[in-house]
């Protein structure tokens, strides 16, 4: 009888054991772009991020689950795929975003010349303007 429950709650310690890493596979790899969201997005400005490593990210995790269609892998692994491809269009949207904002920030000065018919060259004032 007492062999029966150990046997029992050794399964059980195993499903929860298994089932804990398996969560942490899956979002493991999302953790660390966490912080780098929330700072982007709390200063408006995307330097130091590179987007050429969700470019990466993306291809491999694309890769990855095209390789499940020919060879079986455990579905945690598929998951950490999808969830990963996730994130990487999340964190290129708000790089996206980000750097737009601050290139149409940069870009609103315009060449303005202000002068009328008439008037005399020393007398044409050329400046920028904000618009």
């Amino acid at each position: 009888m007492d062999e029966v429950i150990m046997d029992q709650i050794m399964y059980v310690a195993h499903q929860a054991v298994s089932w804990v890493a398996s969560v942490a596979i899956i979002f493991g790899g999302v953790v660390p772009y966490i912080p780098q969201y929330r700072d982007i997005r709390r200063t408006q400005s995307a330097e130091g991020f590179s987007t050429y490593v969700c470019l990466v990210l993306l291809v491999a995790n694309i890769l990855r689950i095209l390789f499940r269609l020919g060879r079986y892998f455990e579905t945690p692994l598929l998951w950490q795929s999808i969830i990963m491809i996730i994130t990487m269009l999340i964190m290129l949207n708000l790089c996206t975003s980000v750097r737009m904002a601050t290139e149409l920030n940069t870009k609103r000065r315009s060449f303005t010349a202000e002068f009328s018919v008439g008037m005399r060259r020393s007398d044409i004032h050329i400046g920028y303007r904000l618009r």
